[in-house]
């Protein structure tokens, strides 16, 4: 199954489970088919589908079969990681304030202008985010039901549980620490990569791989290959993404220019820069903390990249990327997996951490 037909399939699988809760949406009525509508559009019009990916490579490599009942089943539960992400993206763009998600407006932006077009009383903006939290809530929700629901044997169940818990848990904390970060006094490149490492690392490589070797029942040591991968090429992706974050083009991000200085992100590129404005130029790490969480114009996000770039911070990153990816290579190297698996997910790694949206 190549990328597109797996994309295709994880699609079929995720449009199938909202059929499956249209009666009982229904019967509720009101506002709420109409909001489980955009959650629906929201989860089937764009993503690469990484997460699913991962976990069903994880699964082939370790010994599952590409057909049958039970890869039908392991694909359904893979694909619930989809809602999981879901509910992250919605919850993240509330707390960043972001307006535009893939090139759409984001979930509580869209709410919010539904509230104005209906002229109804109160805060449109407050009615966007609460309706917005309530069906990112329902996002994390149908996840559990998904995987509940997928189909897998008993035994397939219990070892995956403690693995799905883990990354729900993993991934509420990393968001809980990076909203720390933005508000606290941590500067340090440590913090940024704790929070890269629990935030975005866990639940988009490592836990989906996790999820498919357990699945699949694979032994300790290919599963510890799989979980050292995946943190590497992980942290590889959100530092890619902490790049695109400043100097990615809109047009193929979808998200407006320079978007993590204005929201005042303390990503691993920043904690980079200033460590190295404090040694070395204080008025670029003046300039640098002047500007996080405000509105910039365009020229003035150009100094800022200008700034960053001049401090060496863009290819320390780019360094760091190279060696992550270099290391999780040579985990899978050293392991049993399935050399057709292995070649997949060295491509996915690349694509992954190459990327430019």
């Amino acid at each position: 199954m190549n990328a597109t037909s797996l994309r295709d399939s994880v699609d079929a699988k995720l449009a199938e489970f909202f059929a499956s809760r249209r009666a009982v949406v229904d019967s509720v009525g009101g506002g709420y088919p109409a909001a489980v509508a955009d959650l629906e559009a929201f989860v089937l019009r764009g993503g690469k589908r990484m997460r699913p990916a991962f976990a069903w490579t994880a699964w082939l490599g370790a010994g599952g079969e590409p057909t049958g009942d039970r890869a039908d089943a392991v694909l359904r539960a893979c694909s619930a990681l989809e809602l999981i992400q879901a509910c992250a993206l919605i919850h993240d763009d509330i707390i960043d304030s972001s307006r535009t998600r893939r090139g759409f407006p984001t979930v509580h932006v869209g709410f919010a202008q539904r509230h104005r077009d209906a002229g109804w009383s109160g805060s449109a903006d407050h009615f966007g985010v609460s309706a917005a939290v309530l069906v990112g809530d329902l996002a994390l929700c149908w996840a559990d039901d998904m995987l509940r629901e997928s189909g897998i044997d008993t035994d397939a169940a219990r070892r995956a549980q403690p693995v799905w818990s883990a990354m729900r848990t993993e991934v509420l904390g990393g968001q809980l620490l990076d909203i720390e970060a933005e508000a606290g006094t941590d500067e340090s490149v440590a913090a940024a990569m704790r929070v890269n490492r629990y935030k975005t690392a866990a639940y988009t490589v490592e836990r989906p791989l996790h999820l498919g070797a357990v699945l699949a029942g694979a032994g300790e040591p290919l599963t510890a290959a799989y979980r050292s991968f995946g943190a590497d090429i992980g942290i590889a992706f959100q530092l890619r993404d902490d790049l695109l974050g400043v100097f990615g083009d809109p047009e193929i991000t979808g998200k407006p220019s320079g978007d993590d200085i204005t929201e005042g992100k303390r990503t691993v590129l920043i904690a980079v820069a200033l460590q190295q404005a404090d040694a070395s130029r204080p008025d670029h790490a003046a300039k640098i903390r002047a500007s996080l969480g405000t509105e910039l114009s365009e020229s003035e996000v150009a100094d800022i990249r200008s700034i960053l770039t001049e401090l060496g911070a863009v290819d320390a990153v780019e360094r760091q990327i190279d060696e992550l990816g270099t290391r999780a290579v040579a985990a899978l190297d050293d392991s049993s997996i399935d050399p057709i698996a292995a070649e997949h997910l060295r491509a996915m790694a690349t694509a992954a951490i190459q990327r430019q949206y």
